[in-house]
């Protein structure tokens, strides 16, 4: 099955959901113009990591930006994605809905990884399960930045059959080097699709290094952004997953119980 996908690297303004909301609507309306089926946005990309505010910027998944991410959803008939500051109970979580074109609100992925070089242990709490998602183009994995670092996860959508695994970010620049290999170590370790949206621009504290990218079951670049603000779109067929995984049955191979300390 094919699948249209956009990634919208942007610059995010600190604190101020309206302005980021603004700019989101014209970049969905032009995804909607390329006929994407879906778009993601970076990590925390309604406020930025203004994470000392972040139970005051926080919102329920009934809350106002989730009520207009799903009007935009209906309205240009795609799916959206990307991570916010989501209020559960008393507990505040980066977290990623995906809203669907026919006013689907699936169960939000919150980040289990928390990167403490930017304050997240302290100020948000940790998801506590993996978020593997059915969609129309099949399983599907979701991530958030750090979790990039622990292949744990990413294998385990793979072995739950996700043949797609999206990835919303705020990947420093400095570490740029990092986060371009290991989009693409997932990609190739898992024989399946990755499609990662980094931010650019700055905060108070931090540079990003955008590099967004739709990367492919034997590593190959559909399409990569560079340190500017763009809207990438790349189509990919997922059947190409499958025959990687035919070729090279990495999966089938592995041999856990020699794996146990």
């Amino acid at each position: 099955m094919s699948i249209t996908i956009s990634l919208a690297q942007i610059d995010v303004a600190l604190g101020d959901r309206d302005a980021n909301l603004e700019q989101a609507n014209g970049l969905v309306q032009e995804a909607a113009t390329r006929g994407s089926d879906l778009i993601v946005f970076p990590e925390l990309w309604t406020t930025g990591y203004d994470l000392e505010r972040a139970a005051d910027l926080a919102e329920p998944l009934d809350g106002y930006t989730a009520h207009v991410l799903g009007g935009w959803a209906r309205a240009y008939r795609l799916w959206i994605t990307g991570s916010f500051l989501l209020k559960d109970g008393d507990g505040v979580y980066n977290a990623a809905p995906l809203f669907g074109p026919e006013g689907q609100v699936l169960e939000p992925y919150c980040k289990i990884h928390r990167f403490r070089l930017m304050g997240e242990d302290q100020w948000l709490a940790a998801g506590a399960g993996p978020g593997l998602r059915e969609l129309p183009w099949g399983t599907t994995g979701m991530a958030i930045c750090y979790d990039l670092r622990f292949p744990e996860l990413f294998r385990t959508y793979a072995l739950a059959g996700a043949r797609l695994i999206l990835l919303p970010s705020e990947w420093p620049q400095p570490r740029l080097a990092h986060w371009r290999t290991l989009v693409r170590a997932r990609a190739i370790e898992n024989q399946c699709f990755v499609a990662a949206a980094n931010r650019v621009g700055s905060d108070r504290a931090n540079s990003f290094g955008g590099h967004s990218a739709l990367i492919g079951p034997w590593g190959e670049t559909i399409v990569e952004g560079g340190d500017s603000a763009i809207l990438l779109t790349g189509t990919v067929d997922l059947a190409q997953a499958d025959d990687a995984r035919r070729r090279i049955p990495v999966l089938t191979d592995r041999r856990p119980e020699c794996y146990a300390l």
